[in-house]
């Protein structure tokens, strides 16, 4: 992983990516405009793992290029297995930071990939100043959390 620096083109990319997204669907443009100075941008190259299924919640990513596959590992003899392959706009990540519990899946990049990371201490910050922020997120992680229960 590499972190990038990022330019106006990136911000760009990035607010067209959370305008769309259903996680910031309820954001007022003024409400984005207080999420963007937080994410950063990193690169993985093909192969490279993101997380490990069992590490702690260190960050929220939203794919910008490439692909990642998530995998699922049910016991520690079994082999993981792809539950789930995932490009640009696309986020994972924030059921460990709302949860607090350890990553429930190992994501890898499949392709180099640039994914812009929202990190937790920063995560708490913007929950704590922005109530519809904390709100959303509670919404997704319950909709994700129900979908991967019963396998959808």
């Amino acid at each position: 992983m590499r972190k990038l620096a990022m330019n106006d083109k990136d911000y760009g990319v990035l607010a067209r990516m959370l305008q769309k997204a259903d996680l910031f669907a309820s954001f007022t443009v003024g409400q984005l405009d207080l999420v963007l100075p937080y994410i950063l941008l990193h690169a993985y190259d093909k192969d490279e793992t993101v997380f490990k299924q069992g590490d702690p919640g260190d960050a929220l990513y939203i794919v910008y290029e490439g692909a990642v596959q998530v995998k699922i590992k049910k016991s520690f003899f079994s082999f993981s297995r792809p539950v789930s392959t995932m490009g640009p706009g696309n986020f994972f990540g924030e059921m460990a930071l709302l949860s607090k519990q350890p990553r429930n899946a190992t994501v890898a990049a499949i392709e180099p990939a640039k994914l812009f990371a929202l990190l937790t201490t920063d995560f708490e910050y913007l929950c704590k100043q922005t109530p519809a922020f904390a709100a959303e997120m509670d919404r997704i992680a319950a909709r994700r959390k129900f979908a991967s229960a019963h396998g959808a």
